[in-house]
């Protein structure tokens, strides 16, 4: 077994060191699940050894062997076989592979709320060489999983991973696992204290995280919540039941991983609150003739089969309960397009459910540099009283009008090349908006302007921020430069697609106030 390093090494480097030991044998987009899954074991057997030995402490002994004493602490019961110090000790057998796969099944049989969740022969079949596989469970056995009991740990380490090996497995826009400020930005925004919360797009469950860590931190009861999210890919839905059990957060993530347009997992749902970093303009989510009558989009337009953005934003709509409340992540041209998009915008405009849109700063996420826009929708924006914690809240009558700000200057550095909010920031942010809700702030040049539906209509329905917020002591241009970046992200996309006119890429110009002739 290897000896115990002194010093405070990031968990991060820890990992990346422990990764490396696995190229030659694995494919760089199995990495985080491998990885992920030993630190699982790892984490289940720290916090059962440490609840044994409380048991053996109060005189318990009898009780050591019964898996409802484990469970009734949210400890998940392992029986010896399936225990890290057992582990380590076959750690240079041959078969140690087997013997990891056997572990997690065993787990997973005595524990009612890991069915799904975790791999299935995966060790196995991957054909690990035991040499490199034991240098990996040595290198783990090196890290406390319990020193820090408030630390989301694996959404931490699948964050990492993402972006160290995102563009190796050439996923481009479809995965991502959403910067931890922008979570908690979006958990603080919305207020998801108790009710129903969704999200349809959950990836490892990092919005549940926060959204407990946010009930939490205001003294109220996680009891109180009930959690629906839905994931396409089968183990990155794994590793969110994963993520969640190791909390003790219940949550019905269906009965399998699924498509959500395509098999919806929660037809009947009615959420109060919705949070969501669904895939930036998803191509082909559907096929011609198919989804044309879904009962999501009923009153709507159907959204365009060459980008899901407003399939996701109708999807979410759909499950909206008469108050409920919607913080999601979009690209920026979601914002302007037309067609079919202009369409659904506008009766999502008129039908009163947009209360704010908040452009954030680029180099936010992992695999893209873009910037993108945080909506909210409220199918309440009527004056109403809300209790919020121990807090009474008058909310004023806000219908027919539209919260911008503008963050872009917002945000500090993070991993040397990214961009993320500062705990400060996200108060400011947060405060701005609670404050507006109930009529205690006026427009601020360069950061916020509350629009009229009638300021709305004169400007044909756009959501692009400086199109209303007041800029001084700014270059002139500043709204060039916003459209130049809405423009760069929807002209990308269609010089992507296959057959496209050069009157169709024209027109994207257009809509953007640019006449270009050839």
């Amino acid at each position: 077994m290897a000896k115990k390093e002194t010093n405070d090494k990031p968990i991060e480097v820890t990992l990346w060191d422990a990764a490396n030991k696995l190229r030659g044998s694995v494919e760089p987009s199995e990495y985080k699940h491998v990885v992920l899954s030993l630190i699982f074991l790892k984490f289940a057997s720290d916090k059962f050894e440490a609840h044994r030995s409380r048991l053996i402490a109060e005189g318990k002994d009898k009780y050591l062997e019964m898996p409802e004493f484990y469970n009734m602490a949210n400890v998940f019961f392992l029986d010896e076989s399936s225990r890290w110090n057992q582990l380590i000790k076959k750690a240079k057998q041959p078969d140690i592979a087997l013997l990891i796969d056997t572990a997690l099944h065993t787990i997973e049989k005595n524990n009612k709320a890991l069915r799904g969740a975790l791999p299935d022969n995966y060790f196995s079949r991957l054909g690990l060489d035991a040499g490199k596989l034991a240098s990996l469970l040595d290198t783990i056995n090196d890290i406390d999983t319990t020193k820090d009991p408030q630390n989301d740990l694996v959404g931490r380490v699948y964050e990492y991973f993402l972006s160290k090996f995102a563009l190796a497995e050439g996923k481009g826009k479809g995965e991502f696992y959403t910067p931890k400020s922008i979570v908690n930005l979006i958990a603080e925004m919305i207020e998801p204290y108790r009710g129903i919360i969704y999200d349809p797009a959950c990836g490892s469950g990092g919005m549940f995280v926060q959204s407990i860590k946010f009930i939490e931190a205001h003294h109220g009861n996680k009891q109180e919540v009930s959690i629906y999210g839905q994931e396409y890919t089968n183990t990155t839905y794994k590793l969110a039941k994963m993520n969640l059990a190791m909390r003790g957060i219940a949550a019905n993530l269906g009965e399998k991983a699924a498509d959500t347009f395509l098999d919806d997992q929660h037809k009947d749902l009615k959420a109060d609150f919705i949070m969501a970093n669904p895939p930036f303009n998803q191509k082909d989510w559907r096929a011609d003739n198919e989804l044309t009558d879904d009962p999501r989009w009923r009153g709507y337009d159907v959204p365009p089969k060459s980008n899901a953005n407003y399939g996701w934003i109708l999807n979410m709509v759909s499950k909206l309960s008469e108050n409920g409340v919607a913080g999601f992540i979009l690209a920026n041209g979601a914002l302007s397009g037309g067609g079919e998009e202009y369409k659904i915008r506008r009766k999502l405009i008129e039908n009163d459910l947009v209360e704010a849109i908040l452009v954030l700063p680029q180099n936010m996420f992992y695999t893209t540099g873009i910037s993108v826009t945080l909506w909210i929708l409220n199918k309440n924006k009527k004056a109403q009283i809300k209790n919020i914690g121990n807090e009474s809240r008058h909310f004023r009558d806000r219908q027919k009008e539209i919260l911008f700000l503008d963050l872009r200057q917002k945000g500090i550095p993070f991993e040397k090349k990214f961009i993320q909010f500062s705990e400060e920031e996200i108060i400011e942010i947060t405060s701005t908006y609670h404050q507006w809700q109930q009529e205690l702030i006026n427009n601020i040049p360069e950061f916020c302007y509350t629009a009229s539906l009638d300021e709305i209509v004169k400007k044909d329905f756009s959501l692009v921020p400086s199109k209303y917020i007041e800029f001084v002591n700014r270059d002139e241009n500043i709204a060039f430069y916003e459209k130049m970046q809405i423009l760069q992200s929807e002209f990308t996309e269609l010089l992507k697609a296959e057959n496209q006119s050069k009157f169709e890429l024209l027109n994207v110009f257009k809509e953007l106030g640019y006449e270009i002739k050839l």
